[in-house]
């Protein structure tokens, strides 16, 4: 993993923790939450405040998410809603921080120049022994204080302030007066300086979960479903009407195309639909170049066109049918027909604008692995576990390729892959009549018995 955290590729973006004051709130903040403290002197924390070397220094990932559900999280500074979210186990986990940091920015930028900020993403769930305990999560509601109680003292006192505007005689009131006094101490003039966070109440309908071996649920879909990544037979009877996993692959392409949730690349508005195929055709063949033991490292694209050329027929399925259909996206020709069963079929799609845009590109990663680019966007830890067990040139070469085409304009190449974040639905052109309104734009999806 050397490669990748040299080249910010792994631990990117983190904040650091370097100054004596900072490293003392934290510790109280971690001493409240969790009864512990690190003896570290520097450190980096990720959105949530967990920090990697805290973690090897308690050998243990979760401190801050025990039985992975619940995450508590430290916050130090408003800068860390930029930061990524290691080690997560739910895919709405980072969003939700992120809102909550950015609709309270401003009362978190005063409150953390004194204190930290500790709380817990909450929901009513607190075990997840069962596949089903996972729809029992209905909501998720985020509250937090500093470990000095600022905001719960700062409500009180505006509570406080309010009675003594509203009751009678409050001016002789000598013990609300001397309450009073006291919290404002603390908590500074909550009149013209407000103390308080807004809570933040989130239903999480949608999402990803490393559980069970790894698991996407869709409960607000017209066609509602749960796919998952292992073997379907070892969740049990879960409470959604369909059930799929990966091996599925007519089944999880029925139902994208039924909640309407995916679009052919080649279909994509305002994209180089040509340069995308191409990426993902290298992608595919480096993997297989490197299955046969050659060095890649430093290939160049003349590289690959030679390598491509001399393994004639033993290119991989998928790198044939993209390059099929990358000859027509650029002279037209005969539309190539790629099915749900064709292994290059997931390859071809990416997610619709929308809601659920984020949630159902890291599910095509998980189903199109090779596109090493994708799978590094969208679905990191999976990245980073297929990382370790490729062959060493293999690794150089997708280092280089990330730090190099996407890591300086981040972005940039989401947008050009995905479309932009704020993107607006509109009705797509058709291809010719003859071939999609017959056989849609793959061919017949074949529909399961």
């Amino acid at each position: 993993m050397r490669r990748l955290i040299e080249k910010g590729l792994m631990f990117g973006n983190l904040v650091p923790v370097t100054s004596p004051a900072l490293v003392e709130r934290y510790n109280r903040a971690l001493k409240s939450l969790t009864g512990k403290v690190t003896k570290l002197d520097d450190f980096h924390i990720d959105i949530s405040g967990y920090s990697p070397e805290i973690g090897d220094e308690f050998s243990d990932t979760l401190y801050l998410n025990q039985n992975g559900c619940n995450r508590q999280f430290i916050l130090l500074s408003t800068a860390q809603k930029s930061a990524p979210l290691l080690n997560a186990k739910f895919s709405m986990s980072r969003p939700i921080l992120h809102q909550f940091i950015t609709e309270n920015e401003a009362a978190l930028f005063a409150l953390t120049t004194k204190d930290a900020v500790a709380g817990e993403l909450e929901n009513s769930v607190y075990d997840l022994s069962a596949p089903g305990r996972l729809f029992e999560i209905q909501r998720i509601r985020v509250e937090a204080d500093t470990t000095g109680s600022h905001v719960a003292e700062g409500r009180k006192l505006t509570q406080m302030i309010e009675q003594f505007r509203t009751k009678d005689d409050a001016w002789w009131d000598d013990v609300l007066i001397g309450k009073m006094i006291g919290l404002a101490k603390s908590t500074g003039d909550v009149t013209r300086n407000p103390v308080q966070l807004d809570p933040l109440d989130v239903d999480p309908t949608n999402f990803w979960t490393a559980h069970f071996g790894g698991l996407y649920v869709y409960r607000d879909l017209e066609h509602p479903a749960a796919i998952s990544v292992g073997p379907k037979e070892d969740l049990g009877k879960i409470p959604i009407r369909h059930l799929f996993d990966l091996s599925d692959r007519n089944k999880i392409a029925r139902f994208l195309d039924l909640n309407e949730l995916v679009e052919p690349i080649v279909r994509a508005k305002n994209v180089d639909a040509a340069a995308i195929l191409g990426q993902k055709m290298d992608f595919i063949l480096i993997d297989a170049v490197a299955l046969q033991g050659l060095d890649i490292s430093g290939a160049t694209p003349r590289d690959l066109r030679h390598m491509a050329r001399k393994m004639g027929a033993d290119l991989p399925a998928e790198f044939r049918a993209l390059a099929a259909l990358k000859r027509w996206a650029e002279s037209g020709g005969d539309w190539p027909k790629i099915n749900s069963q064709h292994p290059a079929y997931f390859y071809t799609l990416r997610a619709r604008g929308g809601a659920h845009r984020d949630l159902v590109n890291q599910m095509l990663a998980e189903l199109a692995p090779l596109d090493v680019r994708q799978l590094f966007i969208c679905h990191k830890q999976l990245f980073y576990d297929h990382y370790s067990d490729w062959a060493e040139s293999k690794k150089e070469y997708v280092a280089n390729f990330l730090g190099r085409a996407y890591q300086a304009n981040k972005a940039g190449v989401r947008e050009a892959l995905f479309g932009p974040e704020d993107e607006v639905e509109l009705p797509t052109p058709k291809v010719p009549e003859d071939i999609v309104d017959i056989v849609g734009p793959w061919g017949a999806v074949r529909r399961s018995r």
